[in-house]
C-alpha cells in the first residue's frame, strides 16, 4: 500500500493537472526522496489522472531524457520513463485544446508496438534482442506538459513523479516493415506552420531507437515489471524540441514512415 507521503504527492499532482494550477517550486523540492519514491508517486497518480479524464487505461510507455545533454542538465546518468494513457493518445492528424496544457513542447519520436512479452532473463535486453519483439513501428509527436510552475528547476525526480512530464501523444500510421528502418540514421524533420524548424535522426535518442527500447525493457524488469505484447513505446525526441502555441500546426515528417500532424485550437 502506498505510504501517506506518496499518496499525498500523487493527489497533489493529479489536482494540479485537473485544476490547471501549477505546483510551486518550493513545495516540489520537498519530494520525492529518491528514484524509487518518484516512480511510486507516478504509479499512484495514474488512477487519479484516469478518473479525472473519465476513465481509460495505460497503453504503454514514454521514454524521456534520452540524450546526454538533457541528462547532465537534470543530474542523471540514464533516461527515465512514464506512462502513455489512452485519454491523451491520438491518431494523427489530431487537434488539441491549447489551454488544456501549461506548456506544449513538441518532440518528434520513433515509436513501437510490442508484439511479445519482454520478461526478465539472465542476459539483459539489447537492440538486437528486442528487435524481433517489435510488431510495428511508427512516427509520433509527443507533446510534453508539466504540472510545475518552473519545470526547468524542479529536478529530475519531480519530473518522473509527474508521469515524466507527459501531456499528449499523437501517433502516425503503423508499419509492420520493421526491418526496413535504420534506427540510427532514419531522418526526421519537424515543421511548425509550414516552416521547417528542426532536423534530426532516430539515433539522437540513445544512439538508436532500439537502444532506447532495450533500456526500457531492462529498466522495467529491474523494477519487477515488463513490456507486454500490445504495449506502445515512444522512444525519445529525434530533434531539438520547440514550443507550440494556440493556432499552431506542427508536422513531423518521418520519410518512409509518413507524417504526423497536430494542431492546437
Amino acid at each position: 500500500m502506498a505510504s501517506e507521503r506518496v499518496k499525498a504527492a500523487a493527489e497533489r499532482l493529479a489536482a494540479a493537472r485537473r485544476r490547471r494550477r501549477p505546483i510551486r517550486v518550493a513545495l516540489a523540492r520537498s519530494e520525492p526522496a529518491d528514484l524509487d519514491e518518484a516512480y511510486a508517486i507516478q504509479a499512484a497518480s495514474l488512477p487519479l489522472i484516469l478518473a479525472d479524464a473519465g476513465g481509460g487505461r495505460t497503453i504503454g510507455y514514454k521514454i524521456g531524457c534520452t540524450n546526454e545533454s538533457a541528462q547532465r542538465l537534470l543530474g542523471l546518468d540514464a533516461p527515465f520513463h512514464g506512462a502513455l494513457l489512452s485519454p491523451f493518445a491520438h491518431r494523427g492528424p489530431a487537434r488539441i485544446e491549447a489551454k488544456s496544457m501549461a506548456i506544449r513542447i513538441l518532440e518528434p519520436e520513433i515509436a513501437f508496438r510490442i508484439g511479445q512479452n519482454l520478461l526478465a532473463a539472465s542476459t539483459p535486453w539489447s537492440a538486437a534482442t528486442v528487435r524481433p519483439a517489435v510488431a510495428a513501428v511508427m512516427g509520433a509527436i509527443e507533446v510534453v506538459d508539466t504540472r510545475y510552475r518552473d519545470w526547468k528547476t524542479v529536478g529530475a525526480l519531480n519530473l518522473i513523479a509527474d508521469d515524466a512530464s507527459a501531456g499528449h501523444w499523437v501517433a502516425g500510421a503503423e508499419s509492420r516493415n520493421v526491418g526496413a528502418v535504420d534506427y540510427e540514421r532514419h531522418p526526421v524533420v519537424l515543421s511548425l506552420n509550414g516552416q521547417v524548424r528542426e532536423r534530426g535522426v532516430a539515433g539522437n535518442a540513445l544512439g538508436s531507437s532500439l537502444n532506447a527500447l532495450a533500456w526500457l525493457a531492462n529498466e522495467l524488469n529491474a523494477r519487477g515489471g515488463a513490456l507486454r505484447s500490445g504495449d506502445l513505446v515512444t522512444t525519445g525526441t529525434c530533434t531539438a524540441v520547440i514550443p507550440a502555441e494556440r493556432g499552431d500546426v506542427a508536422v513531423a515528417d518521418f520519410g518512409t514512415l509518413g507524417t504526423v500532424e497536430v494542431a492546437f485550437d
